[in-house]
């Protein structure tokens, strides 16, 4: 009888200690487990527990089947699989909120240059409306100018013709004289043509000679060549004395010795605003 007693408590405490270990490990989880659930996790559910222990051996079964390691690892493959819908979202957010963010830098982008090229346009129509201003002002002073010098005229061009004692029509050498001047006043404005004539002799009859000899000049400027006679101003000084300036510029006079005609050619500022209105008028290249 004693000695099955003593069989029996040895056995008997072997039977119980995997108990008591299994109990002890079990409330020693408990806690850990309670406080693993309260920490959030990133796929937003309860963090895994780890497994009941099963059988006599728990999970160091050397015995487990294919069955039981399937049920173990199949709540990981679930999170795993979680986590990585969850980066796949996260990427093509993080994705999309780049796009967005360099949609607008290019819109801003885009906005800010049209903003600089219309800047760009109201210089250009600021600096075109002041030059046409300065050009407005300066066409002013020079009408301002004309006017006030409408009565003003400057000699241009002069020429003589010389005629022989008691002659009055035109040789070929005065009438290529005349031409030439008269061709350089074609087409223009603000001019006047003076026809003076000068002749040897004494009173009316030099009158008359000087008179004969102008008149001869301008009948030939106005058919040949189309002057207005408005534009010509002729007068017959006869032997009227001339001032001649000698080496000490006093003005002397002297007589006219044989015939001759003066031809001056006068010009006050008209010509020269017909220019610059053409000028202002033609279209810029």
């Amino acid at each position: 009888m004693s000695n099955r007693l003593l069989i029996a408590l040895p056995l008997a405490a072997v039977l119980a200690f995997p108990a008591i270990a299994q109990t002890t490990s079990s409330t020693q989880s408990q806690p850990a487990a309670t406080a693993t659930t309260s920490t959030d996790s990133a796929t937003g559910k309860a963090p895994l527990t780890p497994p009941s222990r099963e059988g006599f051996w728990g999970r160091v079964n050397p015995f487990a089947r294919k069955k039981y390691v399937q049920r173990q690892t199949e709540p990981i493959r679930d999170r795993v699989n979680e986590l990585d819908e969850l980066t796949s979202a996260n990427s093509k957010a993080i994705k999309d909120t780049d796009s967005r963010a360099q949609a607008g830098i290019k819109l801003a982008s885009d906005k800010a240059d049209a903003a600089d090229q219309h800047a760009i346009d109201a210089g250009n129509k600021a600096a075109m409306a002041q030059q046409s201003a300065q050009q407005v002002t300066t066409r002013v002073q020079t009408v301002e100018n004309v006017v006030g010098n409408i009565d003003q005229y400057k000699a241009s061009n002069q020429t003589e013709i010389r005629f022989r004692p008691g002659q009055t029509v035109l040789s070929k050498n005065a009438k290529d004289a005349i031409d030439q001047m008269a061709t350089s006043v074609k087409g223009q404005h603000g001019y006047i043509i003076e026809v003076q004539g000068f002749s040897s002799g004494h009173g009316q009859t030099a009158i008359a000679t000087s008179q004969k000899m102008a008149d001869s000049v301008v009948r030939y400027l106005v058919l040949n060549h189309d002057i207005p006679v408005y534009r010509i101003y002729v007068v017959g000084m006869g032997n009227a004395p001339v001032p001649s300036a000698t080496t000490d510029d006093q003005a002397k006079t002297k007589r006219t010795s044989g015939g001759r005609v003066e031809i001056s050619l006068l010009k006050n500022d008209l010509e020269q605003l017909a220019s610059t209105s053409t000028a202002d008028q033609s279209p810029a290249k």
